[in-house]
């Protein structure tokens, strides 16, 4: 795939092993291109990691500035069914069951066996061929009949809704807007399986470069929405723009789409319930329960404490999770790569790499929170009523704390999900189970304190605990039996 190919880690992390021949010490531009190489490899950043830390870094950005023109433009009212639009199509995740994530690893795991061309073009194993042409062919079918399922859903459950819950007083204007964020939301749903089945290619950087232009448009759009007092289809235009700029890149990608869409593949097709249903079901669990660990915290404070508690709670995680999603980009650009180096039995570079990779991502998360936590700190001197929007300073650093336990959970389980095993389900039905409970209980005796503290032990303490002695004992127990049987079977590829 020629650049595609240097978005391996093994490739990057090697960059700056140059031989003496490479360039010229006494020429300044070889001077900066040795420094800059020696910097990426102590950082590890590359062009994915690039490329997902601007997308990411753009929608924090980009959120502000959405925020100020919602109140500059957009009614209280209006505001409520601004948010409620995103809070409604975000229940995507109950059609979608973590199929993303699964097609992202079969594929990785079967490219590891091919070569993929720039041209589109792939040569290799005819078996693995056909097998890769499979999981393209069975995301289409699945997300074609889910999207399908999806909007005949939210459609109806949204106009119930918004007619249930609508005052006269509030003359807003939403059915139009409604049916258009779902029909976008549609699109793009189906988009997002053939993005995951590009990175699990090898294709990481050309993804990541693609949501970039995905962030960047679809915030241009909702933000001429606004300026042009057409608010409410603000969320639509968001997804819009991403349906546009992933529409592009995936007429850019048909060489190599189009011939796999077409390919029979015979007995060599992916098995569903033998290989991708025992996977999926458990990452759809997981997920599931994640989105009742990570988004139960505000409606309980809003229930319990009042609007302005759930509100300081609230600015105060996603400071927290945007620096996460930053530090995350160093570890979930090395899902794919992960595959392939599992499929090929190269447990030494995938070890190596993924250890560089946690302490660079865990040292720039470190250093975002002490400056994070600084600046809350000259704030509350300062500008006290500036402060006042987000917990007070040791109650964030708790939560600082726990975002940093967490990524280091997430970095494991991408890590054991790379084998194509989901060994967390039970890990994450406790977790959700805990933190869920702690925070009916502390949110409505001790407000937004006491649900950070138990936050703090159920996910942090408890939840990193048990996930890295989960990681410890798979990791050590399946590479051990992995290399035992590529001792005994060395025809044998794959799991």
């Amino acid at each position: 795939m020629g650049g595609e190919m240097s978005n391996l880690p093994n490739h990057d992390l090697n960059t700056a092993a140059k031989g003496p021949r490479d360039f010229d010490p006494s020429t300044p531009a070889s001077v900066r291109s040795a420094t800059w190489a020696r910097i990426r490899h102590f950082t590890g950043l590359d062009r994915a990691i690039g490329f997902t830390v601007l997308a990411r870094g753009w929608s924090t950005l980009a959120g502000v500035v959405t925020v100020l023109l919602i109140a500059r433009f957009l009614s209280p009212a209006e505001q409520g069914y601004y948010y409620t639009f995103s809070s409604l199509v975000a229940l995507q995740i109950v059609f979608e069951l973590g199929f993303s994530f699964v097609i992202l690893q079969l594929a990785a795991h079967e490219r590891a066996q091919l070569h993929i061309l720039a041209t589109g073009e792939i040569s290799g194993e005819f078996v693995a061929h056909s097998r890769l042409a499979s999981v393209l062919q069975k995301s289409v079918r699945w997300y074609s009949v889910a999207a399908l399922i999806m909007a005949v859903s939210l459609l109806p459950a949204g106009f119930y809704f918004f007619s249930v819950h609508q005052h006269a007083a509030e003359n807003v204007v939403w059915k139009l807007p409604w049916i258009c964020v779902v029909l976008a939301a549609t699109f793009t749903f189906q988009m997002d399986p053939v993005f995951s089945f590009l990175e699990g290619c090898g294709l990481v950087s050309d993804v990541a470069h693609m949501r970039f232009g995905q962030a960047a448009a679809g915030s241009l759009l909702a933000w001429a929405a606004l300026v042009l007092h057409h608010g409410l289809f603000a969320p639509a235009m968001v997804i819009t723009g991403q349906v546009m700029v992933g529409g592009v890149f995936l007429l850019s990608k048909r060489s190599l789409l189009l011939p796999l869409l077409r390919r029979k593949t015979g007995p060599n097709a992916i098995g569903w319930r033998r290989e991708i249903w025992p996977f999926q079901w458990r990452i759809a669990v997981s997920w599931f329960c994640g989105y009742f660990i990570f988004q139960l915290f505000n409606p309980v404070l809003f229930a319990y404490q009042g609007a302005a508690a759930a509100g300081r709670m609230g600015m105060s995680l996603s400071i927290a999770t945007a620096l996460s999603a930053v530090a995350l980009a160093w570890m979930s650009t090395k899902a794919s790569p992960f595959g392939n180096m599992i499929a090929l039995g190269d447990f030494a570079s995938l070890d190596r790499i993924f250890f560089r990779t946690l302490v660079q991502s865990s040292i720039l998360f470190v250093f975002g929170g002490m400056i994070l936590l600084t600046a809350l700190v000259i704030v509350e001197h300062r500008l006290p009523h500036l402060a006042s929007r987000v917990l007070s300073a040791p109650i964030f650093a708790l939560l600082l704390l726990t975002a940093l336990l967490n990524h280091i959970i997430f970095s494991e389980a991408l890590y054991l999900r790379a084998h194509k095993k989901e060994p967390f389900l039970f890990l994450s039905i406790l977790v959700a189970i805990l933190t869920g409970s702690s925070t009916l209980v502390t949110g409505k005796l001790w407000g937004a304190d006491g649900v950070a503290i138990g936050y703090f032990l159920c996910s942090g303490v408890f939840g990193s605990a048990y996930g890295t002695f989960i990681f410890v004992t798979l990791r050590r127990k399946w590479h051990k039996f992995k290399l035992s049987a590529s001792v005994e079977e060395p025809t044998t590829a794959g799991f």
